[in-house]
């Protein structure tokens, strides 16, 4: 019997869709190879696949075409904005100054270092346990005059909903440009430029069934960032360098085909879910569901198991055929207590043990069944293991 294993790790990466393959293959063939730059045919057939790319993105995100900007990922588009908008408000004589909150991903508080690193100021903004930033200490931001704002709109390790309206509309009273990472927002909750004072919004390929390696900010005015790469003037000068035109077909699709299935993707993983949790919480009782207390994105539940650690529980859980995560894959490795727990008051004992299981739509009742049947018996065994290493160490 061929053993079926169970992948519950999609705020982490996603397989390409067979849609986005299908629309990413004539670009990487002999139909549509051309330079996008270039002005003979073969230029002109892969300019046009960019420019349909780009116009499905801010068609599903309410946006214009000139104001998405290819990127190579999320991480560089949170860069681009963070990093540029700094470099911008500096060169016009304004504030060389950001403000990012405490439960960012760590490509934005990177960026928000790298400003600092670069003579600037960052200021990290608390949040309470629903992962609300305090407007409170953000108007006192403001007030001292900062390029960009950045809160994220859905946290990646624990799927909570900041209050990013909120956030948005004291930035755009005071006319301070707010930046979103949307990576885990777009497909999952509503989400749209148009109706908002959001300035600028990342979204990623590889976390809605498009390949890794592309990604894109859009914004209201490009040229309110500088460019953090420099070569010939495409892309209005924002982010030069040859499109990776595939990658960007595959994304429009990708992005299209998420918001279009929105509802119905998020009714399916809400139900996952949340019988994930119930099942989880009636086999263990003294789990704790991180987040909790705020409203949460439908696709990520944030489980902690005090007395253990999450790098045991998934080499175990990995060995039945079943993954997750600990929370932000790209924090892999580190042995350190989540920022984003820490930040929400997550005791440390608590954090430790958490695991991060995302679903898509493709996932399944007997996925969830299949946890609560091995999970119990890993966790037991893991506390039993810390107790015994523990008593070796008295």
């Amino acid at each position: 019997m061929t053993e079926r294993f169970i992948y519950l790790d999609n705020a982490a990466t996603t397989p390409v869709r067979w849609e986005v393959r299908d629309a990413m293959l004539p670009f990487l063939g002999d139909e549509a190879f051309g330079n996008p730059s270039s002005s003979h045919r073969f230029g002109r057939t892969a300019r046009a696949g960019l420019e349909t790319a780009r116009r499905s993105i801010a068609e599903s995100l309410g946006a214009k075409p000139s104001q998405v900007v290819f990127t190579s990922g999320g991480t560089e588009a949170d860069n681009l904005a963070v990093i540029g908008a700094a470099l911008a408000a500096r060169d016009r004589g304004g504030p060389f100054r950001v403000a990012v909150s405490a439960v960012e991903h760590k490509a934005v508080l990177a960026a928000a270092e790298a400003v600092e690193y670069l003579g600037g100021e960052r200021i990290v903004l608390p949040v309470d346990e629903a992962g609300r930033v305090d407007l409170d200490v953000l108007r006192e931001a403001i007030g001292r005059g900062v390029a960009v704002v950045s809160v994220m709109w859905v946290n990646n390790e624990t799927g909570l909903i900041t209050n990013l309206a909120d956030v948005a509309d004291v930035c755009g009273e005071a006319g301070t440009p707010v930046h979103t990472d949307a990576v885990q927002a777009v497909g999952k909750i509503s989400c749209a430029l148009d109706h908002s004072a959001i300035t600028m919004l990342t979204i990623s390929g590889h976390n809605i069934g498009a390949p890794k390696g592309i990604g894109a900010l859009i914004t209201r005015d490009p040229q309110m960032v500088s460019p953090l790469i420099h070569g010939g003037g495409q892309q209005q000068g924002v982010r030069p360098g040859t499109e990776n035109v595939s990658g960007a077909v595959g994304l429009g699709t990708a992005v299209g085909l998420a918001v279009a299935e929105r509802e119905k993707a998020a009714s399916h993983t809400r139900n996952l879910r949340d019988d994930l949790e119930r099942q989880l919480q009636a086999a263990i009782p003294d789990i704790d569901i991180n987040g909790a207390a705020g409203e949460r994105a439908p696709h990520i539940s944030s489980v902690s198991f005090a007395g253990t650690d999450a790098e045991s529980l998934m080499m175990h859980l990995d060995m039945a055929g079943i993954a997750c995560s600990s929370g932000s894959a790209c924090s892999t490795g580190s042995l350190s207590t989540s920022h984003v727990l820490s930040a929400l008051g997550t005791p440390p004992e608590r954090a430790m043990g958490s695991l991060r299981f995302s679903f898509r739509k493709d996932n399944s009742k007997q996925d969830v069944d299949r946890v609560v049947e091995v999970l119990p018996a890993v966790v037991a065994k893991v506390r039993k293991l810390a107790e015994k290493m523990e008593g070796r160490n008295v």
